[in-house]
């Protein structure tokens, strides 16, 4: 196991009607708010918008928004943001929402003190973070875990670069959690929600560390939990238990417990934010692909910890003849379950004509900063090699 802090300094407030001490929680940090999300029709005739700004008002709160926020969140919108907190001194973020809200609602936390373009933490050129404006979260969605992480990822036009920046102080402060606001999700949806959070747990599982059984088992516990509880919300939206358990494996997932003591992968997310930029297809769904074609390129460069991915997460039962057996049949397992949840498990599956020059272009801006993954190094033809297993 390597040398590690962990820190989780988010309140996470779970339960039925928990987003009316949404005003209450904000009320330490201030007194105006810049509220970021969509307002959806099932948050407005479910009335749980007004819910959250009633509770906002009875605490003395003043609520600015920002609307419009898209699946693979702009760097334009985060700068509208930015100049609507100068404007009106606001002093918290809220989002309403899941990972695009979120991610949106840091950059503009960090982007509101900053003296330069807020671009400039997820270019590389400003690594270091002195504040930002405190973050809250009320959850609509499990999926990115944005609402427990120190991470945030933001998609520029200009070039459609999507790059993800992290720092620990960018954590939200608290995180409402009731599976009723989850209720309304599409199938698609929580289906490419669980796949990211399934994505988040496989990211560091796959590493070169050794001693780390206790995390194994929490990434495979995890994994194990989405695999059953997406399956019963995808026909049953209205399950409230398994909206909690699906909502409750996205924080676990990605709040860098699963990360302590030994690092992560990420190749596959960082292939899928390529072909997400690109076309603007849902994160999960690019996942969904993308991490199939990577486990067929890496799977001999460690045969018994794939094989113990399918024996622990799917009971396979081991052939100790022949192990590669083994591991083929987890990752077709893998395949066969998100086929169960109508995701695409191929290139073709998006509909979209992807040449073999864009593929070309993906890869190149995926290693433009050098090799990526911390289970096997990929450099620029390795990567192009696993869009080409993904066909």
């Amino acid at each position: 196991m390597d040398n590690f802090s962990f820190v989780t300094p988010t309140l996470y407030v779970y339960g039925r009607d928990s987003e009316l001490k949404t005003g209450s929680l904000l009320r330490v940090y201030g007194q105006r708010t810049l509220v970021v999300c969509n307002q959806h029709k099932h948050l407005l005739e479910s009335g749980v918008f007004d819910r959250i700004l009633n509770s906002m008002r009875e605490a003395g709160i003043e609520p600015f928004f920002l609307t419009g926020i898209q699946p693979n969140p702009r760097l334009s919108k985060v700068r509208e943001g930015i100049a609507l907190c100068k404007k009106n001194e606001i002093d918290s973020v809220l989002a309403i929402g899941g990972g695009s809200l979120i991610d949106t609602a840091k950059a503009i936390a960090i982007g509101v003190p900053y003296d330069g373009d807020v671009w400039d933490f997820y270019c590389g050129k400003q690594m270091e973070l002195q504040t930002c404006l405190p973050v809250g979260v009320v959850s609509t969605i499990a999926a990115a875990g944005s609402e427990g992480s120190g991470g945030t990822v933001i998609t520029n036009e200009d070039g459609w670069y999507k790059r993800p920046f992290c720092h620990d102080l960018m954590r939200p402060r608290f995180a409402i959690l009731n599976p009723e606001l989850t209720f309304s999700v599409s199938p698609y949806q929580t289906a490419c929600g669980s796949v990211d959070i399934i994505m988040h747990a496989l990211e560091r599982y796959f590493v070169n560390t050794p001693a780390v059984e206790l995390s194994d088992r929490y990434c495979e516990a995890t994994v194990r939990t989405v695999i059953n509880n997406s399956l019963v919300a995808y026909h049953q939206p209205d399950n409230y238990d398994a909206r909690g358990e699906l909502l409750w494996a996205s924080i676990w997932a990605h709040n860098d417990l699963l990360t302590a003591g030994r690092g992560g992968d990420y190749a596959s997310h960082f292939i899928g934010h390529e072909l997400g930029a690109k076309f603007d297809i849902a994160h999960g769904a690019t996942l969904s692909v993308t991490v199939l074609g990577w486990m067929r390129f890496v799977y001999l460069h460690d045969l018994p910890r794939f094989c113990q991915f399918a024996y622990r997460v799917f009971d396979i039962e081991p052939d100790f003849r022949s192990p590669e057996k083994t591991a083929l049949a987890g990752i077709h397992a893998l395949e066969n379950y998100f086929k169960k949840l109508d995701m695409p498990v191929r290139l073709s599956d998006f509909g979209v004509k992807i040449t073999d020059s864009d593929i070309v272009e993906m890869a190149s801006k995926c290693t433009e900063s050098g090799n990526i993954g911390g289970f096997v190094s990929l450099s620029r033809e390795d990567v192009i090699s696993i869009f080409n297993l993904m066909k």
